[in-house]
């Protein structure tokens, strides 16, 4: 694939592109692509990485963005998709070539390239504009659930009374979008998606690692993401999730990111608590929040 790192990396290598620099400093960093590339499949902490360099591990992540373009992370992720799409030329089962490329599970692969960091205000502001919106219904333990999916990934997951006023918040969330019903036969993952997160809901199955194509403010995005890091069962308060970002003055606003998270469940603002430990808002009522928590603690019990 042009312009891939991998393929950078070896161009510039060749060729003398960032070899002319002539230091010890990219010996090293090429050592360090060696590695990811030999061991793609296995999880490669920065840390690792790091020790292999001889660097710290902030010290690595910023020079070999610097000389590939990419960080460790990305780069391992090119390798592996790369490794991915051979496999299946080559003819392999798709499960097969997705854990024989390293990945996790069948929703890893789907999901690798489209979780979202963040987009600009004015994209942000669109609406939609120009995109389709797929939707799907489906009555949960937690009441009606409503879940819709963009070609990039889930961008609405929400609990209501009734198919109609669902709707309408679709619509008020992304009123440019051309929204349609889903026909299993024209939107099959977004069935399978259903499925999958009402057996999370409803009988206590894992919570499936779905691709999310999240919208909203650099500063939301990046509090969602945090939020995609809380262990099932833990449970933080606003003021400790502002302070793991690194932005501790910010807690309001954590608390307002929680509030605007249009992606329940997935993204799990439930394991957000008030610093008193109060159960604090929840866009979709406490109760729900509430019996998520309970499920959780539940399941690890049994666990």
């Amino acid at each position: 694939m042009p312009g891939s790192p991998e393929q950078q990396r070896r161009s510039d290598r060749d060729t003398g592109g960032i070899a002319s620099h002539g230091s010890a400093r990219v010996a090293r960093l090429v050592k360090v692509a060696d590695h990811i590339e030999s061991h793609a499949e296995e999880p490669l902490t920065l840390a690792r990485l790091a020790k292999l360099a001889a660097l710290s591990p902030a010290r690595l992540q910023k020079q070999f963005k610097e000389a590939f373009g990419v960080s460790p992370k990305a780069y391992q992720d090119a390798v592996r998709m790369r490794r991915f799409k051979q496999s299946l030329k080559d003819g392999d089962k798709v499960t097969d070539a997705i854990f024989a490329s390293g990945y996790g599970s069948v929703s890893r692969v789907y999901g690798e390239a489209n979780r979202s960091i963040g987009m600009p205000p004015r994209t942000y502001r669109a609406g939609g504009a120009g995109e389709v919106i797929v939707y799907a219904g489906r009555t949960t333990a937690l009441g009606l659930m409503m879940m819709a999916a963009t070609d990039r990934g889930v961008c609405f997951v929400e609990f209501g009374d009734d198919e109609a006023s669902l709707i309408g918040r679709l619509r008020s969330e992304f009123p440019k979008a051309e929204l349609a019903a889903s026909p299993a036969r024209n939107a099959p993952e977004l069935d399978a998606w259903v499925e999958a997160l009402d057996q999370h809901i409803s009988a206590g199955a894992p919570r499936p690692d779905l691709p999310l194509d999240m919208r909203g403010t650099a500063f939301q995005v990046k509090v969602w993401q945090f939020l995609l890091s809380i262990r099932e069962g833990d449970v933080l308060s606003y003021s400790e999730v502002a302070a793991k970002i690194d932005k501790p003055r910010a807690v309001r606003a954590v608390a307002s990111a929680c509030g605007k998270n249009r992606i329940g469940v997935l993204i799990p603002c439930h394991r957000v608590l008030r610093g008193d430990g109060g159960l604090g808002g929840y866009r979709w009522g406490l109760e729900r929040k509430r019996a998520l928590l309970d499920a959780e603690r539940r399941s690890l019990v049994r666990e």
